[in-house]
């Protein structure tokens, strides 16, 4: 059974915003990893058009961002959207009930399901479905913006904490009695 996992850059005052600030590089190798390593991503719409950046090869493109895409795309997608009729290459569209939807794909895949988009993760936050909680903190102030957390959701448990790179830290909350 997979684990899901709601991780996103957000700001010291909790807001995601992916113009507002940028991974480093040793930060962006972590993400290259972990794209690599997971069974799938569970899409908002928003996030997911976003993300398609990464299907397409761009001459700009150095070692890196080469890599990371090439992990992206390598990584089965499912997309949640009432308004997609198509989605793009290693990518699924997720239709009907979400919490069927969500619970198939746990069951379904093994390892970590990365969710990724505040809106559909606190769609599944209210349905109880979230293993795990992802903040990779940057010293960024944004004043306002979309909130990593879009609803009061029931206590949490630190279960995970350490830097990445020189400014970022990881924290890893599980919800709390989940034994994780």
């Amino acid at each position: 059974m997979a684990k899901l996992v709601y991780g996103l850059n957000v700001s010291l005052d909790g807001y995601v915003d992916h113009t507002a600030f940028a991974p480093d590089p040793v930060l962006f190798r972590h993400f290259i990893d972990d794209v690599a390593s997971v069974a799938g991503s569970l899409y908002g719409r928003r996030m997911y058009e976003i993300m398609r950046y990464w299907d397409e090869d761009h001459p700009h493109f150095d070692e890196a961002e080469r890599a990371y895409a090439a992990a992206w795309r390598s990584r089965p997608k499912f997309v949640v959207s009432s308004t997609l009729t198509s989605v793009g290459p290693n990518a699924s569209l997720v239709t009907g009930d979400l919490a069927t939807a969500v619970r198939d794909l746990k069951s379904r895949l093994d390892g970590v399901i990365e969710v990724s988009g505040p809106v559909l993760a606190g769609a599944i936050t209210g349905l109880g479905l979230v293993d795990e909680y992802r903040m990779y903190l940057h010293p960024v102030v944004l004043g306002g913006g979309r909130p990593f957390f879009t609803g009061p959701r029931p206590p949490l448990h630190l279960a995970a904490n350490g830097r990445i790179g020189p400014e970022v830290i990881r924290l890893s909350y599980v919800p709390a009695g989940s034994g994780a």
